[in-house]
């Protein structure tokens, strides 16, 4: 007889794994969300009962479904599986088999290493098969109440250049530009020594630009 899984204890070991993996790359860990968990647990089993496997099989996206429940997010993150094996699963063997597989798959790899992520839902339902087969679903999340809002005033006569994370923009003389950003990347400003112009955020930060030169450009934070 195929052995079968004791499936709150795969959503346990999925999410425990999934911790360490996030540890492993210097990430934090994402805590349990019910509202998440429910979003996942209804998808699963809609996709196990129907045989249908996509991230739009109910013709709804993943934030639909999460926000039905109840989840207001500023970052949303959904990681699909499947597993059968006629031997069936013991549980921490279905949860590592699902983790492997997200791990090679660049999409799902990116989603477990989300650096913003701070939330989790993980379900794991049965499908109508002769062997045993298995739907997991898995949502990261940042509530939206984790954004983060800087401000730039550039109150210098010069243009003056910087980078969120790996994107680059200026700010013209008397320019303000503001960012919501729900990953917050550090703020790096150009044409400086690193140790005076890269700023980790939080939220509310106003960034003051001074100075008639490059060189004698000056950096006023202003913080809540």
């Amino acid at each position: 007889m195929a052995m079968l899984p004791d499936l709150p204890q795969t959503e346990i070991a999925i999410v425990e794994m999934t911790n360490a993996f996030r540890k492993e790359n210097k990430l934090g860990e994402v805590k349990p969300n019910a509202a998440l968990t429910a979003a996942a647990r209804a998808f699963a089993h809609y996709l196990a009962k129907t045989g249908k496997f996509a991230h739009e099989a109910d013709g709804r996206e993943p934030s639909d479904r999460a926000t039905e429940q109840g989840y207001r997010y500023c970052l949303l993150a959904e990681n699909l599986a499947l597993n059968l094996d006629s031997r069936g699963f013991e549980a921490r063997k279905l949860a590592g088999d699902v983790l492997k597989g997200w791990k090679e798959s660049p999409g799902h790899r990116a989603n477990l290493l989300q650096a913003g992520a701070t939330e989790i839902g993980v379900a794991v339902a049965r499908a109508p098969d002769r062997d045993p087969k298995f739907i997991s679903v898995q949502l990261f999340g940042r509530p939206e109440d984790l954004k983060v809002t800087i401000k730039i005033e550039n109150r210098s006569g010069l243009t003056v250049r910087y980078r969120l994370g790996s994107e680059a923009q200026d700010v013209p003389p008397r320019g303000v530009v503001t960012h919501a950003q729900c990953d917050p990347e550090p703020l790096v400003f150009d044409g400086m020594p690193e140790a005076q112009s890269r700023f980790d955020l939080r939220d509310g930060d106003r960034f003051l630009l001074s100075g008639s030169a490059a060189s004698a450009l000056k950096i006023d934070v202003v913080r809540k």
